[in-house]
């Protein structure tokens, strides 16, 4: 093979893989994002000005979240929130604001428990983007109602969807903040044991 017909391939190797870099690369991030970010994917790129500057506010997302220490639940605080929550749905009957006031607070404290920072509700959205994004728009929506209710102008019937906003986003945290399966099975475990007493 002649010096010529050597330059010619190594140069085609590398406008092939100058291409890589730029065209898959590029498409492989996007795929990440999508598959990482669900639905919050196509909101940013729906509220900015460009999908690069939406891919951009979401890997930083990803790098916040990174820096913090989140935590498992061991399954004594699991059953704890679970009895909690349960007090709270019961409570909806004879006091549905005083519930609703209530869920969205045992919500925040369920984050502050797992180690999400929990001052300001756009910076909790941003972070509970990252591993939660299915049932963001639950906390959304729960999040408005409650607002609304605040200044006189949600119904029952939206304080019920409230509750069922909060308790999909509860359930979320919950169960994707479980300890690790050999825990999971061991309060398991012990509590069919409690139960056969």
């Amino acid at each position: 093979m002649s010096t010529g017909a050597i330059i010619g391939l190594v140069v085609a190797v590398l406008v092939v893989l100058v291409v890589l870099v730029f065209v898959v690369r590029p498409a492989m991030q996007r795929k990440r994002l999508r598959d990482r970010f669900g639905p919050e994917y196509d909101r940013a790129v729906s509220h900015s000005d460009s999908r690069t500057a939406a891919e951009k506010e979401l890997a930083e997302r990803e790098h916040r979240h990174s820096e913090f220490d989140l935590k498992p639940l061991s399954p004594s605080a699991q059953e704890s929130y679970r009895r909690h929550w349960a007090g709270v749905q019961a409570k909806f009957v004879d006091s549905p604001d005083k519930a609703i006031a209530d869920a969205d607070r045992l919500v925040t404290d369920l984050m502050a428990e797992r180690g999400y920072p929990t001052e300001g509700y756009e910076a909790q959205l941003s972070v509970l983007s990252v591993e939660h994004a299915r049932t963001l728009e639950h906390y959304r929506k729960a999040h408005d109602i409650s607002e609304r209710q605040e200044i006189g102008e949600a119904s029952t019937e939206d304080l019920r969807t409230a509750m069922v906003h909060y308790r999909e986003l509860f359930t979320d945290l919950l169960e994707r903040g479980a300890a690790p399966d050999k825990d999971r099975e061991a309060a398991r475990k012990e509590r069919k044991e409690k139960t056969d007493v």
